[in-house]
């Protein structure tokens, strides 16, 4: 079985009976390959002398004479993970948005506890209001890089 080799003319077949003649030359070989992985012999036994794994006897490497043809997915990936990742900066920018409702309501829970304290309560939520809007600035500006730069 290791020295068969399908008989392949080397031009192209110019009528449907050579190229059936092929395809049922070409079933054949498969099917003479896959007959050879039937043999299954239990590899260990239990202690009630059941087999619980299997193995393949006389398994063989396949060649198959005919290579696969496959496009290239590289460029697929690379735009699809481009576009992931500015999905995901974006919704970075939702969460800086979130930052700043609750670093207002925080000043006005504050300011409702505590008015004598008015003035330092709302220069802490402008430093608050001013890092959170400076990450939503960052995600906007990474979500465009990764969309137009890269």
């Amino acid at each position: 079985m290791a020295g068969e080799e399908l008989t392949v003319p080397s031009e192209p077949a110019r009528s449907n009976v050579a190229v059936e003649k092929m395809r049922a030359q070409e079933r054949e070989s498969i099917v003479k390959r896959m007959a050879s992985f039937r043999e299954v012999v239990p590899i260990a036994k239990d202690a009630t002398g059941r087999s619980w794994c299997s193995g393949l006897r006389g398994a063989r490497s396949v060649i198959f004479l005919r290579g696969f043809r496959t496009s290239c997915c590289r460029p697929d990936v690379d735009s699809a993970a481009k576009l992931v990742g500015a999905s995901l900066a974006t919704i970075g920018v939702a969460g800086s948005g979130v930052g700043i409702g609750t670093v207002f309501g925080s000043l006005m829970l504050g300011y409702a506890r505590n008015p004598p304290l008015k003035q330092q309560i709302f220069s802490y939520a402008i430093l608050g209001f001013a890092l959170s809007e400076a990450m939503g600035l960052f995600c906007l500006m990474m979500a465009f890089l990764m969309l137009f730069a890269f």
